[in-house]
């Protein structure tokens, strides 16, 4: 099959995991066969060894976009300058502020990129295609996720090719607008979703969630879960002396990170677990800067800097080198996510995992199968459940094991390459009745 798949860069600047499972996805696929345009928006694509490569030119830079945005005289630029503000070293800047400007300032540009070639960068619609109009017709179109759907009308002019959307993190993100950008931004995805001939949720408990908000039909909506390349074997168990803890996210206090710091820094004074240390990654962006400072003074001051590893820049996902030795991997967002790649990073190498009942975290790792939940309206829920998996290593080998077990049957990019051409060829077998 070719497939056309629009995936939207961070720039590799922090642990994205949308770009990593599209990432994931696209080598999956290219190593069965399939011919897969990966087009990048944006920033330049997520790096590293994971990264497949962009065959197709960059659209929607984020600098002329911004400048179309903000300047009207600038929304028909001429060509000489949009090609400046595309320079790659241009954008690498961009990407280093990536994460500076929250979705509450973006309001008015991400309706305006949901108009599609009636907001204010039309222009650059026009650009992207009249590229589209001389590439072999793909036979499906893959959208990263519901926050570029203003591509479907403007695609449907040129092209009848159904359209598969992604659904992951877009709730967050338009629900922290400013009023009334995050009603419009709802109403605008609703409209073109008519034309999407499925949506895929990352999780069931995202696929109600977005049913509800898109107000999809069940059958509109399947769930798919992300994959990652497995170890053939079953890992052995990191019975780390010192006992380790791992963060992998951002780092930022949405993600839990100030919580881990604090159950850390009370865990630490204890005797049993004097040895403890602290490993973290996942990118800290200028906007996370004074809060970084901030967490380190305070391990500075109790006196356990020393006893961290914090990993401020990041480029690509991390290696075994990060993972080897971890005791227990915790990313505690209070909130939850619609999904959790670095859950699926530990269970499939035996590392048990402590995580909130939110989001679809109970849905990746169960109850007691390869991780703990815990409440996080509990005081001291998380660092007691912490302390209960850090004392107790046969309670942990156990857990990791099951994770493992679990990660070979749900979360393989194989099995995720399998399905996703499944449901390709699916609606390719449809005719196409849109609105």
């Amino acid at each position: 099959m070719r497939i056309l798949h629009l995936i939207p860069g961070s720039g590799g600047t922090f642990y994205c995991q949308n770009c990593l499972r599209d990432h994931i996805l696209i080598r999956a696929l290219r190593a069965r066969g399939h011919d897969v345009v990966l087009v990048p928006l944006y920033l330049p694509m997520y790096g590293g060894a994971v990264a497949a490569e962009a065959n197709a030119p960059l659209f929607f830079g984020g600098i002329s976009i911004y400048v179309r945005e903000k300047l009207p005289f600038l929304r028909r630029m001429p060509g000489w300058l949009d090609r400046l503000l595309n320079l790659p070293a241009l954008l690498r800047q961009a990407a280093l502020r990536e994460g500076s400007t929250n979705a509450s300032g973006l309001g008015s540009m991400t309706l305006s990129m949901l108009e599609g070639q009636h907001g204010n960068q039309g222009q650059e619609f026009e650009r992207f295609l009249d590229w589209l109009c001389v590439q072999p017709r793909p036979d499906v179109i893959h959208i990263s996720n519901a926050l570029l759907l203003g591509f479907v009308p403007a695609i449907r002019e040129v092209l009848d090719t159904p359209f598969i959307c992604t659904l992951q993190d877009e709730e967050p993100w338009v629900n922290a607008m400013t009023p009334p950008y995050d009603r419009l931004c709802w109403e605008a995805m609703m409209r073109h979703g008519k034309q999407v001939a499925r949506f895929i949720a990352t999780s069931r408990w995202y696929a109600q969630r977005m049913a509800e908000r898109l107000n999809l039909a069940p059958d509109k909506i399947a769930v798919l879960y992300p994959g990652i390349d497995l170890p053939p074997e079953p890992p052995a168990f990191q019975n780390a002396a010192p006992p380790i803890m791992g963060y992998l996210s951002r780092l930022n206090p949405a993600q839990g990170f100030e919580d881990i710091v604090d159950a850390f820094l009370e865990l630490k004074r204890e005797p049993a677990l004097a040895s403890l240390r602290l490993r973290a990654t996942g990118g800290a962006t200028p906007a996370d800067t004074p809060f970084m400072t901030e967490m380190e003074t305070r391990l500075g001051n109790a006196g356990f800097l020393e006893d961290t590893e914090i990993d401020w820049n990041f480029q690509s996902a991390p290696g075994e080198a990060f993972f080897r030795g971890l005791t227990v991997m915790c990313t505690p967002s209070r909130e939850g996510e619609a999904f959790g790649m670095h859950i699926i990073e530990a269970m499939a190498r035996g590392i048990p995992v402590v995580q909130p009942r939110a989001g679809a975290y109970p849905e990746l790792i169960g109850d007691g199968e390869s991780g703990i939940l815990y409440d996080p309206e509990t005081p001291h829920g998380l660092t007691d459940t912490l302390r209960a998996m850090l004392t107790r290593p046969e309670e942990a080998r156990r857990l990791g094991g099951q994770g493992y077990l679990r990660a070979r049957e749900l979360f393989s990019a194989e099995r995720m390459a399998v399905e996703m051409i499944a449901l390709y060829e699916s609606v390719c077998d449809v005719s196409p009745e849109f609105p």
